[in-house]
């Protein structure tokens, strides 16, 4: 299923603020919010903005390398959610394809990282059935939480 980046907005919870990434996915009304923490919604935030703030961070430096031997993202897919032991959310995983001088290869990476650097690259993101299945929920939850470049600002 074809997924974007819809917002990247800070939840209260009872543990505190928590930074979620809202993924909208086509033809589908329900997203898939995946809670990450604020350096990596920060991150994804800024690469949404094309913001140059000048001395790369370490998405901005991974995609500079990569550039560097040859290499470039072809997509993000959100693959899996590993349940917890409790049944309550779960641990997302993402496969990072990256095309290689010798071909491409797939990378497990951390959502939040996929998605930071698919925010910069505008590639495709993917997201399996079960995961839509798994982590969907309704939109209007999370339209009206606060966006994290105005919590950000605050810290």
């Amino acid at each position: 299923m074809r997924a974007s980046i819809d917002a990247v907005r800070v939840a209260g919870t009872a543990q505190g603020p928590v930074p979620v990434v809202v993924l909208g996915v086509d033809d589908e009304d329900d997203v898939v919010p995946i809670f990450i923490g604020f350096n990596e919604a920060t991150s994804i935030a800024r690469g949404l903005e094309a913001e140059d703030i000048g001395r790369p961070l370490t998405h901005d430096l991974l995609l500079d390398v990569m550039e560097e031997l040859g290499s470039r993202v072809d997509r993000v897919v959100i693959s899996e959610i590993e349940q917890r032991d409790d049944g309550h959310g779960g641990t997302y995983i993402a496969d990072l394809h990256i095309q290689t001088p010798r071909g491409e290869t797939v990378i497990d990476a951390r959502p939040s990282d996929s998605l930071a650097l698919a925010a910069r690259t505008n590639v495709p993101i993917e997201i399996t059935d079960d995961v839509f299945e798994d982590g969907r929920d309704e939109s209007e939850k999370f339209e009206q939480l606060e966006d994290i470049r105005n919590v950000a600002g605050e810290m």
